[in-house]
């Protein structure tokens, strides 16, 4: 089991990977609002990704990115990318099948006090 740092970087390096692989010119900016973190957050997740090999900068000069980049997932990055996914997808069916265990469990408690017998005022 991991821990739940872990858990919230492997989740923040998988939305960052899926962003980049459908639009390699998003801006920094854009992704950071996308993800709800700072500018700087993810200007640290993105070198750490280019770090690891899974993201490469490139230069192009039609981009809407004021510096002309583009962010592209490299063969690795795509390998890694479909493991996150396949992380990802088990950890959100874990949580929704707990989810729904706990809304089944509230419901019959709903409905089982609902039709219990109330108390007559003497």
């Amino acid at each position: 089991m991991t821990s739940r740092r872990a858990q919230l970087q492997e989740d923040t390096y998988f939305r960052v990977l899926r962003m980049l692989q459908a639009d390699p010119d998003v801006t920094q900016r854009e992704i950071a609002e996308r993800l709800g973190v700072s500018t700087s957050g993810l200007n640290y997740c993105l070198n750490a990704l280019i770090n690891k090999g899974w993201v490469k900068v490139q230069n192009f000069s039609q981009s809407k990115n004021k510096f002309g980049y583009i962010y592209v997932l490299t063969p690795q990055g795509i390998v890694e990318k479909a493991l996150l996914t396949t992380r990802f997808l088990k950890r959100k069916m874990a949580e929704y099948e707990a989810m729904k265990l706990e809304i089944d469990t509230l419901t019959s408690e709903i409905n089982s006090t609902s039709t219990a017998p109330t108390a007559k005022k003497a």
